[in-house]
């Protein structure tokens, strides 16, 4: 009876919502790799997949229940299991380069995906970004694999059987395979690519089994060849032996984009003699040294379980592109110009996402890493002559905006150091100044430079939005200016036209609308059609795409009053919408519609930092009761958990950010505009040495509202941090109460930075 009670209690201890945590060491464990992965075409509940893989890895695994080119790779609704594949997808709407699948199989040999599929349950699946297992029904196998960061080790438990086989997919649109039996090695590599062109591009792969290989056979397509040597279209390996019960069959994987010698060398350097144990300890060491960096103390296990699922998330993107090669110098494979380049890159991130949370946080939290992306787009300017906007892994089609703008300058302003900021400055004026390829540069520049808005009726769509993010990169370009020191007559022009947004701001509706090149607004005007003028959002979403000056669209507004009333009114509005741009309810608008939040749509870019706007105009506490709901509702660890597609780590960082208690309205500026703190404590240990601590002891799940602050130990009404002010080491004391303090953070010496108020 006394272990009866002892059990209980520790059930509660582990399942309640309610119950307090404290720290973890292993915070690895609360992560769950699968939240996200409940989705769909038609609807997003986060369009991930399980990541198994290092932070930044090049190389990352996952389990595939989708067809070959389906960007939908995994789905928890999925009940087959068709191979493991090596992925570099950043989402499935860019579907996926560098990619190959390896899947045990015994009794009867079927190679296609749909032949060698077997039935699994999530009961008998362990995901942990460190390690994966699963047991394939169908077979009686077991799979087991643990990461670094350009390999990996596989594990397949066996029973006897006469028939056990490993098969290597290669997958179609040009591949090799070659087994070498005597050297227990299988070769190969895939040309496959979703967003291109890309030239010379091959991953290739070595792959070596602990087991003499009995059978060795290749397949072009389905069919048998007779050499174990083949190129083909979509080339298949298989080897085959006999097994015991429980036999254990390990293989060594690893892949380049530079050549087979530099695979042999990131396996024979990342992985040595390390049995499988060993490469998965060391994988969860990485993790826990890396999830160390913020340490959550006086949360749900639900809460902790979220917030550490979001920061692993956060830390895929955009992920190493480069190698180390025999003389320990650093080279990457080249999508510019199908060459093997020195030097870093990185790929697997849209700007347009991620300059807006998930940047800010590696520049305050993981500014080394930052440091080598920074270097990374230097030589994606010179080896393509643009900075990208979308890199998967060159230049892709895709989005608008000229937000590398903003990812160049805030990583400057806020205090990187050591590359080449000046070739990087020029990147951002050419950009600035031209239309490139695939989504490079800006398109309509002529306009924009000329009329001062991108206009709505010369045949360049999501013109609005376009303008509006424009205003906000020129502002970024004349932030890292102001820094370099340059004249006032070279960047006075990016000041001037970072107000551009005024030029779109309709005063009869008090929103942004599009304008025709005669100066006219489009009519008719319908502020609830998605697309059109806007991307993948409406007019309500977009009006607030000012980061670099609210007080100047308070103006527009008519003063904090109408300013606030009309935030208000995103949540009041019914869930109403026009799709008619797209000609059928994209995915993005049933987020917004199912969520009960009016016209709130945090499933995707535009709105998220919308929240965090009533400080602004002097009432803090909204920002704080909407952003706690936003958490609360939107955001779980489970397969369903988020509310849109989590887009390279943004929505996460959202929520990152949002549980410490700011973020950041404005990336190209020193500031991140107050909101309230999620947990009891978060202590935020910086690379510099310093921790930024932060302390809501009375915090609760009615306790929401900030009544009074402290930093380092001086009474603070300002409803902004200095990002400056953190680096040197922080302590923020939060008093939270259940009521809001309608009286602090209310004057006008209180609110965050804006561009018109600039002296």
């Amino acid at each position: 009876m006394k272990n009866f009670f002892l059990f209980i209690a520790l059930l509660i201890t582990v399942k309640g919502f309610s119950q307090q945590t404290t720290k973890a060491v292993n915070l690895v464990d609360y992560i769950n790799p699968l939240m996200g992965s409940d989705s769909k075409y038609d609807l997003s509940n986060g369009n991930t997949y399980p990541a198994i893989a290092l932070p930044w890895g090049m190389n990352t695994w996952t389990p595939q229940t989708g067809k070959m080119g389906d960007g939908w790779q995994y789905t928890y609704d999925a009940h087959k299991i068709n191979g493991f594949k090596e992925t570099h997808q950043p989402s499935p709407w860019m579907n996926d380069y560098g990619q190959f699948a390896i899947m045990p199989v015994t009794g009867h040999l079927k190679v296609s995906q749909n032949g060698r599929a077997s039935w699994f349950s999530h009961k008998a699946e362990i995901a942990k970004p460190y390690y994966y297992s699963v047991f394939l029904a169908d077979h009686n196998v077991t799979t087991e694999i643990a990461p670094t960061d350009r390999t990996a080790q596989f594990r397949f438990t066996y029973q006897k059987n006469d028939s056990s086989f490993i098969v290597i997919d290669a997958f179609d649109k040009g591949s090799f395979v070659k087994v070498i039996p005597k050297e227990n090695k299988i070769i190969g590599y895939s040309t496959k690519f979703a967003r291109g062109p890309l030239k010379n591009f091959k991953d290739y792969f070595v792959i070596y089994v602990d087991k003499p290989i009995v059978i060795a056979q290749t397949y072009s397509d389905s069919t048998l060849t007779d050499s174990l040597s083949l190129h083909a279209k979509h080339a298949i390996a298989v080897i085959g032996f006999k097994t015991s019960d429980n036999e254990k069959v390990h293989l060594r994987v690893a892949s380049s984009f530079v050549s087979f010698e530099q695979a042999e060398l990131n396996l024979k350097r990342e992985q040595g003699n390390d049995s499988f144990d060993v490469t998965e300890q060391k994988a969860k060491d990485v993790w826990n040294k890396t999830l160390n960096h913020l340490v959550v103390e006086g949360g749900s296990v639900d809460q902790m379980r979220t917030f550490y699922s979001c920061m692993y998330r956060m830390l895929f993107f955009p992920n190493k592109l480069y190698e180390v090669d025999a003389n320990n110098k650093i080279v990457h494979y080249s999508p510019y110009t199908g060459t093997v380049m020195p030097g870093y890159m990185f790929a697997g991130t849209g700007f347009w996402d991620t300059f807006r949370a998930l940047y800010p946080f590696l520049n305050l939290v993981y500014p080394s890493i930052n440091k080598e992306m920074q270097q990374g787009l230097i030589n994606d300017y010179k080896e393509g002559g643009w900075l990208p906007e979308w890199s998967s892994p060159g230049y892709s089609d895709v989005m608008v905006g000229n937000n590398s703008a903003s990812v160049v300058s805030e990583a400057y302003i806020k205090g990187l150091r050591g590359y080449d900021i000046e070739t990087l400055y020029q990147a951002l004026i050419h950009g600035a100044n031209n239309e490139g390829p695939r989504a490079t540069g800006r398109k309509g520049v002529e306009y924009y430079n000329q009329l001062g808005y991108v206009p709505y009726d010369v045949k360049i769509d999501e013109n609005a939005a376009r303008t509006l993010e424009y205003s906000y990169d020129d502002f970024a370009i004349y932030q890292l200016g102001k820094a370099l020191h340059k004249p006032e007559s070279e960047i006075g022009i990016y000041k001037k036209r970072a107000l551009n947004y005024r030029n779109l701001f309709d005063p009869s509706t008090g929103l942004m609308r599009g304008k025709n090149k005669d100066g006219s607004f489009q009519t008719p005007f319908n502020p609830f059609k998605w697309g059109d003028a806007f991307t993948e959002g409406n007019s309500w979403h977009y009006t607030w795409g000012v980061f670099q000056d609210m007080q100047g669209l308070i103006n527009l507004m008519g003063g904090k009053k109408q300013f606030i009333a009309k935030l208000d009114s995103v949540f009041t509005l019914p869930p109403i919408f026009d799709d008619s741009y797209y000609g059928e309810v994209i995915h993005e608008i049933r987020e917004m519609q199912i969520v009960n939040m009016g016209q709130y749509a945090h499933g995707n870019q535009p709105i998220q930092h919308m929240l965090y706007l009533y400080g602004y105009a002097g009432q803090p506490w909204k920002t704080q009761y909407h952003v706690r709901d936003a958490m609360n509702k939107l955001y779980m660890a489970t397969p369903d958990g988020y509310c849109g597609d989590e887009d390279n780590g943004q929505t996460s960082a959202w929520y990152v950010f949002s549980a410490m208690g700011f973020y950041p309205v404005c990336p190209a500026s020193d500031q991140y505009v107050l909101g309230a703190p999620l947990f009891k404590k978060i202590t935020v240990n910086l690379e510099n040495g310093k921790k930024i601590v932060i302390n809501a002891p009375n915090n609760s799940d009615s306790n929401i509202y900030v009544n009074t602050m402290t930093v380092n130990g001086q009474p603070y009404d300002f409803n902004w941090l200095s990002h400056k002010a953190l680096l040197q080491g922080t302590t923020i004391n939060f008093n939270m109460t259940a009521q809001p303090n309608k009286q602090r953070g209310t004057k006008d010496i209180d609110v965050p930075f804006s561009l018109s108020t600039e002296k």
